[in-house]
């Protein structure tokens, strides 16, 4: 009875949503009536949160790295839910002193439940960045942190991003044209889980489906990722030419362009664009436009012409070297009683050197954080054409912070005018919204434990307060337009990097103060980003919205209890090569010994400076072609954002990654989509995330 009258609410609405993949794939059908959070969510969602923060926490330290997603939550609390429905009594249970009581099996396990346990489990099976400072400073730095400002700064950095989340929301989620292309993957096999389907004659049903690839998925991963971990990268060029330096610069899919590499790994092939079935064909080929530019134009023209001595060092390499090739001594130059840079020792010492690939990943990361503001500002503002080049820039970047503010004020103005489509419609006429002032008061509190943390303890951290407030400042300019960006195209331009660099010209030599204001910035801004799409998600299962904030607050707690477990990682364990090249690299040079001995005067790659201006400049032309010719559709699809972001995101992903991983994207968005926008029609694979180790022998 219920599931018919449920039936008939959905045939009274109209899915009026302007994206195509969202009509097709999101149900309007909702029944509010359903029990959301049960017993079984807090049992299973919180076991699920530790479990996999365990497992993913432990090996993360270690060569070979595993990582269990939620997608494996989200098939195994399937049939637990269904089993405690089975097996649990029904009677009430009464709190004492209290009127209040509950029952530990309200009914039949139902798919808002389902979807609340897979949040949860996304806890752990996220990383919580700022841990990753607790332990490089105890094990390659040999000290410690005071254990309540290490467990300040885990909790003030992942409930910043949830404040800014609260602060975005209206235009993130209740906006149908922010349509998160990663989660329908996530609603279409939720769906394929839970609901009924008849069969169709002749051909399989979307579980059988399912099924059938997570079964041949999970069975070959063992031969790539155990047996014969060369899969992972196949160089034809290294194997006939094993002893010629310049066949391993061009052939090797590791360390070289790539050229003839390729993977029969499935990690491999999703490494690049992350999951392929999710990520639009207009923003694939933005991406693979941007790879090839640098890969296969810029980076061997400059080395073969010798930019910056590059000749002198490795092609392919994120490590930093000093003048005589070796890799760079940064503990050599700090000095052990302020923690900071000993400059009589680096100038005996020598220069940073990078090598000519990692030195233009930088480069393009500058400029596709300007194309960012420069894009939103021509396409979601109001500009003239009748600028110089000099005042066109600074106009450039004033309108992109005017636009961000057009965009909040529009929103608001719209919330009041029913603006929407057929799920924000259900979603306020079936369910109490969030008050706003709930996420003021939590950024509140946030900003005051943020403040202790940093100015208290002796300031262990390094980071003053006017840093704090700056770090803050980015990550709520930046939310908006990034948001949007990562909304419609499932790629996310960074501000790792220019984080980096503004701390570093400010308060240079202060290694922990480069990574906290890193983390209060960027981190905290992508973090609400994973909030916002975890928000969208509950959006499109109509999962109350009170529900989410109280269940995502859960998963901070259960993310700050995992902080406490990863603080007892013992030091040695915290070496783990993987884990220092990713996290480390940049505290060491950029924190270290600051961004004016590297991208300014003092430092070897000043001309890297002239990318904030390439990429300022980089969307006029496509502005000025679309607005010439508004019928040509396509013009707009050119998304100078992605490209140059495209050309940024060598490390950690290698040449084999992003050759191999553009095709299959491609061709399956184009064939699911008819090349459009591409994502939610196919069916999720499960494999865990892993860094298989390259083989010497095979692949290079």
């Amino acid at each position: 009875m219920r599931n018919s009258s449920c039936s008939r609410r959905a045939e009274e609405e109209i899915n009026d949503s302007p994206i195509e993949e969202v009509r097709h794939i999101v149900s309007i059908a909702d029944d509010p009536s359903q029990p959301v959070l049960t017993f079984r969510v807090w049992a299973v969602g919180i076991l699920s949160c530790v479990m996999l923060a365990f497992i993913n926490e432990f090996f993360s330290y270690r060569q070979n790295q595993l990582g269990i997603g939620t997608i494996c939550v989200q098939i195994v609390s399937l049939p637990i839910g269904r089993f405690m429905a089975a097996t649990l009594p029904t009677k009430p249970v009464k709190v004492p002193l209290t009127n209040w009581s509950f029952s530990f099996n309200p009914g039949p396990f139902n798919l808002k439940e389902h979807v609340l346990i897979t949040i949860f489990a996304g806890a752990g099976a996220s990383s919580v960045y700022a841990l990753n400072i607790v332990a490089i400073v105890k094990a390659f730095y040999h000290r410690g942190l005071h254990p309540m400002a290490a467990m300040l700064l885990t909790q003030t950095t992942q409930l910043l991003g949830y404040g800014w989340a609260g602060l975005f929301r209206k235009y993130l989620v209740d906006s149908p044209y922010m349509w998160w292309p990663i989660n329908l993957v996530q609603v279409s096999l939720f769906r394929a889980l839970n609901e009924e389907e008849k069969r169709p004659k002749g051909r399989l049903s979307r579980l059988q489906f399912f099924l059938i690839v997570l079964t041949s998925s999970f069975a070959y991963y063992i031969v790539p990722s155990y047996f014969f971990p060369a899969l992972s990268c196949l160089s034809v060029a290294c194997w006939i030419w094993k002893d010629s330096v310049t066949a391993q610069q061009i052939g090797s899919g590791l360390r070289g362009l790539g050229i003839g590499s390729f993977a029969l790994d499935w990690n491999t092939v999703a490494g690049f664009m992350g999951n392929p079935l999710a990520t639009p064909a207009f923003a694939i080929i933005n991406t693979l436009a941007g790879f090839f530019l640098m890969m296969y134009v810029i980076t061997p023209i400059a080395y073969w012409q010798n930019a910056f001595n590059a000749r002198h060092f490795p092609f392919f390499s994120n490590r930093v070297f000093d003048h005589f090739g070796k890799q760079y001594n940064t503990t050599r130059i700090l000095d052990e009683s302020t923690f900071s840079l000993d400059l009589a020792e680096y100038d005996s010492y020598s220069r940073i050197n990078l090598s000519i690939t990692f030195a233009y990943t930088y480069g393009f990361g500058f400029a596709g954080l300007m194309a960012t503001l420069s894009h939103v500002a021509l396409f979601h503002g109001r500009c003239s054409s009748s600028f110089s080049v000099p005042t066109l820039v600074a106009h450039l970047f004033c309108l992109s912070l005017r636009s961000i503010w057009e965009m909040w004020r529009r929103t608001t103005e719209k919330v009041s005018e029913n603006f929407g489509d057929v799920h924000t419609r259900l979603m306020k006429k079936n369910y109490k919204a969030v008050p706003q002032w709930w996420f003021h008061l939590l950024l509140l509190v946030v900003l005051g434990l943020s403040l202790f943390a940093c100015e208290g303890f002796n300031r262990q951290l390094q980071l003053p307060y006017w840093g704090l407030f700056l770090a803050m400042a980015l990550a709520l300019i930046f939310t908006l337009p990034v948001g949007v960006i990562t909304a419609t195209t499932n790629q996310q331009p960074g501000l790792n990097i220019i984080t980096e660099l503004i701390i570093g010209y400010l308060y240079p030599g202060k290694p922990l103060a480069n990574v906290v204001f890193k983390t209060y910035g960027y981190i905290s801004m992508a973090q609400a980003l994973t909030f916002l799409a975890d928000f969208k998600l509950g959006h499109y299962m109509k999962i109350p919205p009170r529900s989410m904030f109280f269940a995502q607050h859960g998963v901070v707690a259960a993310d700050d209890g995992e902080g406490d477990l990863r603080r007892r990682q013992p030091a040695k364990a915290a070496r783990g090569r993987a884990r220092r090249r990713r996290v480390l690299q940049r505290v060491d040079h950029l924190g270290v010994v600051g961004p004016l001995r590297m991208f300014g005067r003092l430092g070897n790659y000043w001309k890297m400076n002239y990318f904030f201006l390439i990429g300022t400049l980089a969307p006029v032309p496509v502005w000025f072609l679309a607005r010439c010719f508004p019928d040509k559709k396509w013009i707009r699809l050119i998304n100078m954002p992605i490209i140059l972001g495209g050309a940024s995101i060598m490390f950690p992903t290698r040449a084999s990654t992003s050759s191999c991983g553009g095709s299959p994207d491609s061709y399956s968005t184009t064939r699911s989509t008819g090349g459009t926008r591409g994502g939610g029609c196919a069916t999720p694979t499960c494999s865990p995330r892993a860094s298989t180790p390259a083989s010497p022998s095979w692949g290079c």
